[in-house]
């Protein structure tokens, strides 16, 4: 059990999921699925509950300045990196309004029991890999561009001044934002089924490893690139609206986005 929870051995072919082809349509389909079942069952106070802590800290360290102060926009876009860890309580209360379940708040917590929590894991710490390469590449860029200046900004509104007033600036703008894409494309490539696909066949008993989760994920983004491309467009078009103000949109957005992601991976991945 062990080795095929945690190992990226190749699957046989009767393990390998069959992927679909779906149109542009269905994406909106998806989102507006995701938005029934958030009506069903709003889990907004709990994403509150877990977001104002964090943002709090993060806004404070960035106004007292000090080598946070930079990152604040890279941790703010990278969260997008790390968001399906945050949505794996949702999958499950999507995958239980679909059969009819108890759906209360208390059922997100049962994926600790799911026979795939190893690979589950193992991918989450590819992800926590991936957004710590991201921090560390927008510090890189940031000491390439406004680093570079005999004056650097002491505070935020200081950062926010020379970012768009200086050649710098907008240095630090366009690679910032390239180099963020290319991280927000290669999650989006490796997770957009892999994490649901992981919790569904495990609570029918029939755990993959995750391996062939990963190969799912690219092989439903090869197969569907125009979907997928709108896909990744709409999730970070609300989650920068989820952002305004304060983070407080998030609340709705990131549960939204993760029944939306559960109904996504059914259109894509063949029952």
């Amino acid at each position: 059990m062990m080795e095929s929870t945690w190992t990226l051995r190749r699957a046989t072919p009767s393990e390998e999921p069959r992927i679909c082809r779906i149109t542009i349509a269905d994406v909106p389909d998806a989102l507006r699925l995701g938005w029934r079942d958030f009506q069903a069952n709003p889990t907004q106070l709990i994403f509150l509950a877990i977001l104002y802590p964090v943002v709090g800290l993060v806004a404070a360290r960035a106004m007292s300045g000090g080598r946070v102060m930079p990152l604040v926009w890279p941790l703010a876009s990278g969260f997008a990196l790390v968001g399906p860890i945050a949505a794996l309580g949702i999958y499950e209360l999507s995958r239980r309004h679909e059969r009819g379940l108890d759906v209360s708040w208390r059922h997100a917590l049962d994926v600790r029991h799911n026979p795939a929590l190893g690979s589950i894991l193992l991918l989450g710490l590819m992800l926590l890999a991936i957004f710590a390469a991201w921090l560390m590449m927008a510090e890189q860029i940031y000491q390439a561009t406004v680093g570079t200046l005999p004056s650097r900004p002491a505070d935020l509104a200081g950062l926010l001044r020379t970012v768009f007033s200086t050649p710098e600036g907008w240095w630090l703008l366009l690679l910032g934002n390239g180099v963020g894409f290319l991280f927000a494309a290669l999650v989006l490539c490796l997770t957009v089924v892999s994490f649901p696909l992981l919790l569904d066949r495990g609570a029918e008993g029939r755990a993959i490893d995750a391996g062939t989760a990963l190969r799912a994920s690219l092989r439903a983004v090869v197969a569907n690139p125009v979907p997928m491309a709108l896909w990744g467009v709409m999730v970070a078009g609300l989650l920068a609206l989820g952002s305004l103000p304060l983070f407080v949109g998030l609340a709705v957005v990131l549960p939204v986005l993760g029944h939306a992601t559960w109904h996504l991976y059914r259109k894509v991945v063949v029952r």
